[in-house]
């Protein structure tokens, strides 16, 4: 069996795409179609259904996916010991809600960089449906999201940690002394928050319209440590994840403002990959470590 021809058949499974697979191979598409063609040819059976321009895996070409990855897995590892035991390399693309790039690879790419300085570490921010997907094209190794619990079959979660949210407001503001502010009232307040749609701000919103109410922010960003500022300096009040607001929470410079629980949205942080994906060697260090960091 040609290793080239394995090759090209786990891109064009993970990709569902014999000419994005000759894209990412170099190879043009009726290269992509002879080699898949001479593996299944080889094998006796089909690898791929091919429908109105779709391509998805037979029953068998999901089997073979699974004892390719394994192969790759075991090729690399040969070449790895075969050259230096000690040295690990590759590329991997993380990909993760914008909040949690700031709470995470300050904490964790010095260590990653000393300990292992050929793993390059390419990282993107995204809200959760471009994170699916980038997770079902092969666009990225790994992804870690910020909003409602996720579950699908497709995806392998590596780790998973429920996030606390906070109302919160500058210690001059009013509410800050208060025992309970009721919603109706809260909503009228002046309010910094994240972008449309996104994560806890869209989990928010629809909890609110479903009880015939909405915010209506004066103040607009994706970076939540700029709102934990302004809200410190007496702008307005915002809704941010704990692992955001907790060292000023601690400190005194921000209050939580306490209102019906069942408002406050509940929020997962979850690292995942395809369940189709390979997963090397730098793949693995790097999942470590993000397991390792604690929000």
């Amino acid at each position: 069996m040609d290793l080239k021809n394995l090759t090209t058949f786990i891109h064009v499974a993970e990709l569902q795409s014999f000419t994005k697979a000759g894209e990412k191979l170099g190879y043009s598409q009726s290269t992509i179609s002879f080699q898949i063609r001479q593996l299944e040819n080889e094998l006796g059976f089909p690898l791929f259904e091919r429908i109105s321009h779709t391509v998805t895996l037979t029953e068998h070409g999901a089997r073979l996916l699974k004892f390719s990855h394994q192969v790759q897995a075991m090729l690399q590892d040969l070449m790895q010991a075969s050259t230096n035991p000690q040295k690990v390399r590759g590329l991997v693309r993380l990909a993760m809600a914008d909040s949690l790039s700031v709470a995470l690879i300050h904490h964790i790419y010095p260590d990653l960089h000393r300990n292992y300085p050929d793993i390059t570490l390419e990282c993107t921010t995204a809200g959760t449906p471009e994170l699916s997907r980038f997770l079902n094209q092969n666009e990225a190794d790994l992804v870690y999201t910020m909003d409602s619990h996720i579950y699908n079959a497709n995806y392998v979660i590596l780790k998973e940690t429920r996030i606390p949210t906070h109302f919160i407001c500058s210690p001059s503001n009013p509410l800050a002394q208060r025992d309970f502010v009721p919603i109706e009232e809260l909503v009228q307040q002046p309010f910094l928050l994240t972008e449309n749609g996104m994560s806890y701000r869209r989990i928010l919103d629809e909890t609110l319209a479903a009880r015939s109410l909405e915010i209506k922010p004066v103040f607009v960003s994706g970076d939540t440590h700029l709102l934990c500022t302004l809200v410190s300096q007496g702008c307005g009040l915002s809704l941010l994840p704990n692992y955001v607001c907790r060292h000023m929470l601690e400190t005194g410079a921000l209050c939580e403002v306490k209102t019906d629980e069942d408002i406050r949205p509940v929020v997962w942080a979850q690292l995942l990959h395809h369940r189709n994906k390979w997963v090397s060697d730098a793949m693995r260090i790097v999942i470590d470590a993000l397991r390792n960091c604690e929000l």
